[in-house]
């Protein structure tokens, strides 16, 4: 039996991490805390990989790695897999969460009409903490294919909360 920890720990520690980072350690530079908050991401799921894929044989291919990532490992983190997965063929892959358990709880905010520069600008506050929460999860997916041997940058997208799509690009 594995060992497993209480969502609701996991949501405040991500919180927290973020919270700390952009407003403590980093408080002038963006920037850099979305790079710790990744690298921190990026050893999670590196170490995460490696127990999971532990009583496994090497993937073959990238494809078969990214339907592990959007199968099993999604569902050992988040208890349900990847809504859908696409891809070009040529190393762009697209993971589609319809409901990311990480951004549930966040406010959706749109900006109103003729808002004052005020509301626009709490609107535009908002959005790029739920982009710094994301920092976190593409560094485990970067860890992850890491561990399995594919080197890669991905990204995220939150257009219509709380979905998230992540983009997956495979370094040649």
């Amino acid at each position: 039996m594995g060992r497993e920890v209480s969502e609701s720990c996991i949501d405040n520690l991500l919180t927290e991490m973020v919270s700390t980072y952009c407003n403590r350690f980093y408080a002038n530079k963006p920037e850099l805390a979305a790079r710790r908050i990744e690298a921190i991401g990026y050893q999670v799921g590196h170490q995460l990989s490696e127990r999971y894929t532990m009583e496994r044989p090497r993937f073959s291919d990238h494809l078969e790695a990214i339907k592990f990532i959007c199968k099993d490992f999604w569902f050992e983190l988040f208890k349900k897999q990847i809504d859908n997965l696409k891809t070009n063929h040529r190393g762009t892959f697209v993971l589609q969460d319809n409901r990311f358990r990480w951004l549930t709880n966040m406010s959706i905010e749109q900006p109103p009409e003729n808002g004052t520069s005020e509301e626009l600008s709490i609107v535009a506050d908002n959005k790029a903490l739920q982009s710094m929460h994301l920092y976190f999860p593409c560094g485990i997916i970067r860890g992850a294919l890491s561990n399995l041997g594919i080197p890669c940058a991905v990204s995220a997208d939150i257009s219509n909360l709380p979905a998230c799509s992540f983009v997956v690009r495979i370094k040649a």
